[in-house]
């Protein structure tokens, strides 16, 4: 990713106990990423700021505020020479955190606040709130679909955030994954990538058929449109990157396959399954899992690993 496309302003609060009580992280380094917005359109990061320095009355902070003009950590998030302390984003007495990542997210995530609307400029807000995610991601190795919950998702009988914000730029929780995971992928324009070359059809039928259409099933059965389509234009992808026919004697020519396509089969199967393989001692697997993702770079005219 470009890794200097923003920069990262940091302007800490004043240690208090009720918004920054200096203890690090009892991970260290942050485990996961909570997806906020601050609910209040027009406030930019600044007066985020000031609101925090100023809290007295109740328990309340997050690491960081995403506004058109910057980022900005106002407690330290370890993106920076400072270690990573703990914020109050979360509440402790909701366990979604603790089921689905093993501990409160307070003490091993960061809250990283989206600021919108008003006179605030929301899709490039949304640019460096997509960026700064995917700084993180790539700095700690956290994978953007499975370690990026929304508050909502963490607490969703009280909170909406941050689809109420995502809501007013024609985006979803589902879109924002997908961008961070794209903006990982961007490189450099001098960089040039190599030539893209066809798939094998073996390899790309048995990612359709292990993965994309057990997934395409899961969300026709819960009713999500949007999965659904997304997961069937990923199978035909697939098809056309291999010259498979899309319907009984049809032909089209080599489309390459996108990016996007290549990070999610990675970050959402592959990886998994070679970390798998490779607790299991299964060499032969973990090769299996690495040719594959391969296979898919090649496709895409990205760099094989």
């Amino acid at each position: 990713m470009i890794k200097n496309k923003y920069q990262i302003e940091r302007h800490y609060i004043d240690k208090r106990q009720n918004v920054r009580p200096g203890t690090r992280l009892v991970s260290g380094t942050p485990g996961f990423l909570v997806a906020h917005d601050t609910g209040n359109p027009g406030a930019t990061a600044d007066n985020h700021f000031d609101y925090f320095q100023t809290l007295v009355n109740r328990s309340a902070s997050a690491h960081v505020f995403v506004d058109d003009k910057k980022i900005l950590e106002i407690i330290p998030t370890g993106t920076g020479s400072d270690p990573a302390e703990k914020a109050w984003h979360v509440l402790y007495n909701v366990t979604t955190d603790n089921r689905l990542y093993g501990d409160d997210a307070n003490d091993i995530a960061l809250g990283v606040e989206l600021c919108y609307g008003g006179r605030i400029n929301t899709l490039e807000a949304y640019k460096r709130f997509v960026w700064y995610l995917a700084y993180c991601c790539d700095k700690w190795g956290l994978n953007p679909l499975t370690r990026i919950p929304s508050h909502k998702q963490l607490d969703p009988t009280r909170k909406s955030d941050v689809d109420q914000a995502l809501k007013t730029i024609g985006k979803t929780l589902m879109d924002l994954l997908y961008d961070v995971v794209a903006e990982m992928q961007e490189e450099p324009a001098v960089i040039v990538a190599p030539a893209a070359v066809q798939m094998p059809a073996n390899v790309a039928q048995a990612l359709i058929d292990d993965y994309v259409s057990p997934a395409w099933f899961a969300t026709r059965q819960a009713g999500d449109s949007v999965g659904t389509l997304h997961l069937h234009n990923l199978a035909n992808n697939l098809r056309l990157a291999a010259l498979i026919p899309l319907q009984p004697g049809s032909t089209a020519p080599f489309t390459q396959l996108p990016k996007s396509n290549v990070q999610e089969l990675v970050f959402r199967w592959l990886s998994p399954g070679w970390m798998a393989s490779k607790v299991k001692g299964d060499k032969t697997e973990m090769a299996y899992y690495n040719n594959t993702a391969n296979h898919l770079r090649r496709a895409a005219g990205m760099p094989i690993e």
